[in-house]
């Protein structure tokens, strides 16, 4: 695998969906998520890194070339163990049940064998510590919740059909559900990469590369007719000359702000102006913003 990477990086991304559900809570009715207290709309982490998974899979599946480092772990159907055997099985070394191999060296094969196949474990980490164990790795991007710029208003509509399933229910109501949805929503994330724990799984900058790639790429081939229309508008980018950082991710991100350009309730990006302070940057730390990143095709050597 390539070098890890040696600096340290925050980042905020800005995404919208308009006439769609972003985040559904299953427990209240899969209505958006939002904040009962200010209404402002809520995206979970999980949400973004199951999309991030999405589109490493879509754009680096395929055949055993392109697909080697970029196998993605935590996946549709996926029996975890039968996975985990792999580590155990390319390395030689006998398994126990719930039990890392005594051999330090043999611990470290189990585990560097996990980082340097699959690019969601050396990304987001991962415990591993099954009944096939293969340790746990603490991964070097982390991310907040996503959070509406302004509050939301969830709306929810019934839906009808058609054509029925049997015979028998004809002349009955077609009614057949209901949709929920906000008319617009501008959502805000937060999110870290820290070179220190990248030195650890081996995240390196073609790694970097392309998680900037999929947090502007990943709803383009995620489409859903319940989340809308939802797209990256922009991506902003701190990097810190050093390992540890040059200074605090709070006070980067205050540094960027989402405002209202007209009056009336927001129903499109154009009604928000993306600005960073760049005149407050501190020393040793150096901004850069993406509105677009356009798809790499990886190259097989």
């Amino acid at each position: 695998m390539s070098e890890p990477i040696r600096n340290r990086y925050d980042f905020v991304l800005f995404y919208d969906v308009r006439n769609g559900n972003p985040n559904g809570d299953p427990d209240a009715g899969n209505m958006p998520r939002i904040d009962p207290e200010t209404g402002v709309g809520i995206v979970s982490d999980v949400c973004i890194k199951r999309k991030i998974r999405n589109y490493v899979q879509l754009t680096r599946g395929g055949s055993d070339e392109t697909a080697r480092g970029y196998r993605i772990y935590v996946q549709e159907g996926a029996v975890l163990n039968d996975v985990n055997k792999e580590a155990y099985v390319q390395n030689g070394i006998k398994q126990e049940a719930k039990k890392l191999p005594k051999k330090e060296e043999e611990r470290l094969a189990v585990t560097r064998f996990m980082t340097d196949n699959f690019y969601d474990i050396r990304t987001f980490g991962a415990v591993m510590t099954t009944e096939v164990n293969c340790g746990q790795v603490r991964g070097p991007v982390q991310l907040c919740f996503s959070q509406s710029v302004e509050p939301v208003l969830p709306q929810e509509m019934s839906i009808t059909r058609m054509a029925v399933t049997n015979a028998k229910d004809v002349d009955k109501e077609r009614t057949m559900g209901r949709k929920q949805y906000v008319p617009y929503g501008l959502y805000r994330l937060e999110g870290f990469v820290s070179a220190s724990l990248a030195a650890k799984s081996g995240f390196s900058q073609a790694d970097l590369d392309l998680l900037w790639e999929a947090l502007m790429n990943m709803f383009e081939s995620d489409r859903s007719a319940a989340r809308g229309l939802m797209t990256s508008r922009e991506l902003v980018v701190f990097k810190h000359d050093s390992v540890l950082g040059n200074a605090p991710a709070s006070k980067l991100f205050d540094l960027v702000s989402a405002r209202r350009v007209n009056d009336g309730p927001a129903r499109k990006f154009s009604d928000y102006e993306i600005a960073i302070d760049e005149g407050s940057l501190p020393e040793g730390v150096t901004v850069k913003a993406y509105d677009m990143i356009l798809p790499s095709i990886p190259s097989i050597s």
